[in-house]
């Protein structure tokens, strides 16, 4: 029994209508038939990524704090529009960076998903101390660098004190008592505990003869940050490579929908990017905008630009800490802690060489390298057992509310700004 094509009729006469007859007709209605196939092609190629992009369109429209992405858009038209306003291009930065690391926490959870809570972490460190590191530079081209300086000791003791503490506090909150791997703990507070007696060596010369001690501080400054990138170096290369069975995390047996790893990749390249636009317009706004509240170059680095810096990994280690996966909590806290002190601080004293109006020394004022110890110590101290609960999260919280209140109330006397 001969089967009718239903559409044949209808097609032929779309087809006339959209390819008229022309001399040599057969030609051009066979060149007409091959721009349809294309168009028909273009249009199921975009029915067939549409799909793709679903999850990230889901998690936008039931996540009411990713509708503040509307904010993104609208710094950087203020920014163009009206340059001087510094107050409100803070403010609206601020309130941009927020959804952009929330965005970026679930891309690099997706991300973790294939690669192990090790790399993951490693990955969720790196993407968030590039907005510090962004900060930075954009500071030391300008020459602020007490407020390099103060972001750099800043992100140190945040990250080691109230990102561990909070997600202690939040995992604690969820479960009675959790548990996760000391094996990276113990790795990264020994980074860290290197790299504070490196912040502490440039100290020792800080009272030499002007000249002579200028001299020698840079040559040491030097010496010490190839010697800080190395030892980082190694550490990679004995967590992830040598020893990475040592790191492994427990199994998870989540069932939540993770999102396809294209997709995860590709939102983590578009946020980086607008987390370093927005990040550029926040600091040559915070500057002014600190001055309007009252607080110092110091406070706004160790505090302000340091909390805002770390809001990616903020919304990671949170996130990670309530579903009981503190192994990836643990990771991100100390290991963006320690690659700040090991990679980015030696980074950007290589960099004063060639984008800063003079060479930067790794000499911090006393009471930043006092508060930098304090906090490597404790959270070694506190880490070593390999289990919480939601009360040495609050500890560590309370430390570093103290140093916080004594910025704010006895700011530096201008000690470490060269």
């Amino acid at each position: 029994m001969t089967q009718r094509r239903h559409f044949s009729v209808g097609d032929g006469e779309k087809t006339a209508a959209a390819c008229p007859s022309r001399p040599g007709g057969p030609v051009e209605l066979d060149q007409c038939r091959s721009r349809d196939e294309a168009g028909f092609s273009a249009i199921a190629s975009s029915m067939e990524t549409a799909p793709a992009m679903k999850p990230l369109l889901k998690q936008i429209q039931h996540t009411p704090l990713l509708w503040m992405l509307i904010f993104v858009p609208t710094v950087l038209v203020a920014e163009a529009v009206a340059p001087h306003s510094h107050t409100l291009l803070f403010v609206l930065s601020v309130l941009a960076i927020v959804p952009l690391a929330a965005l970026l926490s679930h891309a690099t959870e997706a991300v973790a998903a294939k690669t192990g809570d090790a790399v993951g972490g490693l990955l969720s460190a790196t993407l968030g101390n590039l907005t510090e590191l962004i900060i930075a530079i954009t500071a030391l081209h300008a020459g602020q660098y007490m407020l390099v300086k103060a972001s750099i000791a800043g992100a140190i003791v945040t990250n080691a004190l109230f990102m561990l503490g909070a997600c202690l506090l939040l995992g604690g909150l969820r479960y009675h008592v959790q548990e996760y791997n000391r094996a990276g703990a113990r790795l990264y507070s020994g980074l860290l505990l290197m790299a504070t007696v490196a912040l502490l060596a440039p100290s020792a010369v800080a009272h030499l003869d002007l000249m002579q001690g200028e001299a020698v501080m840079r040559k040491l400054s030097v010496g010490l940050a190839i010697l800080l990138i190395i030892a980082y170096a190694l550490g990679l290369l004995f967590s992830l490579k040598t020893h990475k069975e040592l790191f492994a995390s427990a199994e998870h047996g989540e069932g939540e929908e993770r999102w396809p790893i294209g997709l995860a990749v590709g939102t983590l390249l578009v946020v980086t990017v607008l987390v370093a636009l927005v990040s550029e317009i926040f600091v040559e706004s915070v500057q002014k905008a600190a001055e309007t509240f009252g607080m110092s170059p110091a406070f706004v680095g160790f505090i302000i630009v340091s909390l805002v810096g770390a809001a990616a990994e903020f919304a990671v280690a949170f996130s990670a800490a309530r579903k009981d996966r503190l192994d990836m909590s643990v990771s991100i806290a100390l290991g963006s802690a320690s690659q700040i002190a090991l990679f980015v601080a030696p980074a950007l004293v290589l960099l004063s060489y060639v984008v800063g109006p003079s060479p930067m020394s790794l000499q911090f004022w006393p009471g930043a390298v006092t508060m930098v110890m304090i906090a490597t110590v404790t959270a070694s101290f506190i880490t070593s057992s390999g289990r919480s609960a939601w009360f040495v999260g609050a500890l560590l919280i309370f430390i570093y509310a103290v140093f916080a209140l004594t910025l704010y109330v006895v700011p530096p006397a201008g000690q470490g700004t060269g």
